[in-house]
């Protein structure tokens, strides 16, 4: 590779772990107590194995229409119209579900923050506003503020995330890892695959190396591993340092795994960087999101770009999540387990059927890629069927004995 070449190869790889890496850390760690440890490790390599399969599924798609194709684009010209507009519900779904998530798990930290200034509480229904109020002036300037304050964020994540990776492993009990519980550990599947969803940057991913799908499956696997070992690491804090019945109460609260882990670690410093590590992973995550859908709605309904333009999008982003989050008490987990349905519908489910499509790639012709794509599906289908049996509390027993009342 020419130094260039490099460069490209390795800020490819960046854009897809940075892409992963989010705010879903902050439930991982919850949602995944109830399996232990070993379970969840398993779980992690399986989302990260069925979402790698059609994330190439997808690139393969995106190499093969000309132009340089969006999502939308990529699903009208291989799925025709229908396949079009299920995609278009699909997608602003995905975006109001994490949009609400974001903002539900900020509510605690502005509330905490408050407190810290003025000694006083705020209702939390006002400090579900903080988040969106703080950076809408970053949004509403576009894509250059957003730049501007998302390098401030990711310095502060990286930052805060390898000074709690460095200080809190002493604290770490190895018969906490010891325990493990697969049946209990299903729950998890749907949110850890939503932890995996990078796909939607692939097309400006093809874009940025050339269309040389060699390195780009590079890329996309080698991206898609360092989350695996941040995952796992943090798995590792978090299950290893705090007891089962404060996960449970979290999970029940709705809260984040930062704030039983800086109920635990009793040092004040450790508390802070957890809330920082938290504050950080929800807001860039929360930026990301949030001009994506700013964008695609401003394109899809050809939105002038003018001052009522902008407010226009800025509400159309921002109004359905908030008035989700004021229905439902555990908004935060609730988002997240809706998204992974959505997940799997759009990111799994829909790149397996535009590959089905593919009439110029040989290997779509062989009988092994229609059997690897059926599979595939099926798998998808499965962790749909799973979500929808929680939902329904078919699979609540299986958590009975961890819930505290």
């Amino acid at each position: 590779m020419t130094p260039a070449v490099n460069m490209h190869f390795v800020g490819g790889i960046l854009l897809v772990a940075g892409t992963t890496i989010g705010a879903g850390m902050l439930a991982l760690p919850v949602i995944t107590s109830f399996g232990g440890f070993l379970p969840s490790v398993l779980i992690f390599l399986f989302c990260w194995l069925i979402m790698l399969c059609s994330a190439f599924f997808f690139l393969d798609v995106n190499l093969s229409v000309k132009g340089e194709p969006n999502f939308i684009s990529m699903v009208s010209k291989t799925l025709g119209e229908k396949g079009k507009g299920i995609s278009w519900i699909l997608y602003l779904l995905l975006m109001y579900s994490l949009l609400a998530a974001y903002i539900s798990a900020s509510a605690p930290l502005f509330g905490k923050a408050f407190f810290a200034l003025t000694g006083k509480n705020i209702p939390e229904a006002f400090a579900r506003f903080c988040l969106p109020l703080v950076f809408a002036s970053f949004l509403y300037l576009g894509i250059r503020g957003i730049d501007f304050i998302n390098r401030l964020l990711m310095l502060g994540l990286i930052v805060s995330y390898f000074l709690l990776v460095g200080f809190i492993p002493c604290h770490i009990e190895i018969p906490l890892l010891a325990h493990s519980d697969f049946s209990a550990s299903l729950i998890s599947i749907p949110i850890v695959l939503t932890a995996f969803g990078y796909h939607i940057i692939i097309p400006s991913l093809s874009t940025y190396l050339h269309h040389d799908k060699k390195m780009l499956k590079k890329v996309i696997l080698w991206g898609s591993l360092i989350p695996i070992v941040v995952y796992l690491v943090w798995q590792v804090i978090v299950l290893g340092t705090v007891p089962q019945d404060l996960l449970s109460k979290a999970w029940l609260s709705g809260l984040p795994a930062s704030q039983p882990l800086s109920e635990v670690v009793q040092k004040a410093y450790i508390s802070k960087m957890a809330l920082f590590f938290s504050f950080f992973a929800i807001a860039t995550s929360f930026l990301g999101v949030a001009l994506s859908l700013s964008d695609f709605l401003k394109d899809g309904l050809n939105i002038k770009k003018s001052w009522e333009g902008r407010l226009t999008a800025f509400c159309l982003t921002f109004i359905p999540p908030l008035v989700f989050l004021t229905t439902f008490q555990r908004g935060f987990y609730i988002a997240l387990q809706y998204a992974g349905i959505i997940v799997a519908l759009l990111l799994g489910i829909l790149p397996c059927l535009m590959a089905w499509k593919l009439k110029t790639i040989p290997f779509y012709k062989k009988p092994i890629a229609k059997l690897l794509i059926v599979v595939v599906v099926l798998i998808y289908i499965a962790i749909i069927a799973l979500d929808f049996l929680e939902k329904n509390g078919a699979l609540r027993g299986f958590l009975d004995s961890y819930l505290v009342k």
